[in-house]
């Protein structure tokens, strides 16, 4: 199963519907297929409800629960990597038009009849200018579509809405919405699929999978759809231990946000970003970074001493005592000179010529000439 390395990735579209796509994927590895299919359900930006002003409700759902609701709608997002900015990449105070989208929703019912407040009682309304925000020579505006924004489905009488809440006679919901850019990783309510999914070797010859069975196994686990692009394996046929899938069969399916071409096209280009941006970060460094690295950076004690009080140049020179022996200074107890004892016993003092924990002749932690405790400076 494995591919040569002559062969270029191929894509073969086997069905193509508006919500939903499958195609087969053939000469890449599983990492590739796998880091696709995330792509495609996380990394695309899309615009969903994200803040809700709510000024009347006397339904039966608590203000939270509508508002949960209300972000899960699905909006027209086509072409939104250029129709709209991130609110944190704008120069707007509190939101305008380059970078949201206003809705309103104001219904009451006046019958005995139960109401239900759906999707398509959402409208989208211009936004408030102000003078510095109409100054803002923004080309997001014109690369837009005509519904962008709308909820999925509001205009074709095909689809069905999504249910808001039910009410009935003299209650009332008035809201106003902010919908803004974002991707899946922020929230779901941003990916714009409902599922991804790809199968490989749908015969198991990789053995990637322990089926559980009681009597018959192929009776038990039949095969999909997918095994008539593959040959029957033989039961005698040997297992190759090399062996690495490279044929991938794809179901993609859209929540109507964007379409199913637009999701694969734009998944591969942000797939092809990121591993460029990989690439590039993990390039040898330029001569001048390296030129900067090693030039030597003194630590107050000059030339000769190294960043932590050492020579620059060979091993450092063994003290006379220990720098956890008994001293003149102390740098962890409380020794200074002629205290606790003359004969400088081992303990937690330093000698006068002590290493790199010490104040002497080699600077570390301390500077010449300190003799207080702790911490010398």
């Amino acid at each position: 199963m494995q591919a040569p390395e002559e062969l270029e990735p191929t894509v073969r579209i086997r069905e193509l519907a508006k919500d939903k796509v499958n195609f087969v994927l053939e000469n890449v590895d599983l990492a590739f297929a796998n880091s696709f299919r995330r792509v495609m359900m996380a990394d695309l930006p899309t615009v969903a409800i994200d803040m809700v002003e709510i000024e009347v409700n006397t339904t039966v759902l608590p203000d939270e629960f509508i508002a949960h609701r209300l972000g899960q709608i699905p909006l027209l997002s086509s072409n939104c990597d250029e129709a709209i900015r991130y609110t944190r990449d704008c120069t707007c105070l509190a939101g305008c038009s380059f970078c949201s989208i206003t809705l309103v929703l104001h219904v009451s019912c006046n019958d005995d009849n139960t109401m239900n407040v759906t999707s398509n009682h959402l409208e989208v309304t211009p936004h408030p200018e102000d003078q510095e925000q109409q100054a803002d020579p923004g080309e997001e505006l014109s690369k837009r579509g005509e519904y962008f924004g709308h909820p999925v489905g509001k205009n074709d009488p095909n689809a069905s809405p999504v249910l808001i809440c039910k009410i009935r006679k003299g209650q009332e919901l008035k809201i106003r919405c902010t919908a803004k850019k974002g991707i899946a990783k922020e929230h779901a309510k941003w990916s714009p699929c409902s599922a991804v999914a790809f199968e490989y070797d749908p015969y198991n010859k990789l053995r990637h999978t322990s089926y559980w069975f009681e009597t018959d196994i192929k009776a038990e686990w039949p095969v999909g759809d997918n095994a008539k692009e593959e040959e029957v394996p033989r039961d005698d046929e040997p297992f190759d231990y090399t062996a690495k899938p490279n044929k991938f069969y794809f179901e993609v399916e859209t929540d109507g946000s964007l379409s199913p071409q637009e999701v694969v096209m734009k998944g591969l280009a942000e797939l092809q970003t990121k591993l460029a941006n990989l690439i590039y970060g993990l390039k040898t460094q330029t001569q001048a970074e390296i030129d900067i690295m090693n030039e030597p950076q003194p630590n107050g004690a000059g030339a000769e001493t190294g960043a932590w009080g050492m020579p620059a140049s060979g091993p450092p020179a063994v003290p006379p005592t220990s720098a956890w022996s008994g001293g003149a200074s102390s740098q962890w107890g409380n020794t200074s000179p002629g205290q606790r004892s003359t004969s400088n016993p081992p303990g937690w003092g330093a000698s006068p010529n002590a290493g790199s924990w010490s104040s002497g002749a080699t600077a570390g932690w301390s500077s010449p000439g300190q003799q207080s405790n702790g911490w010398n400076v």
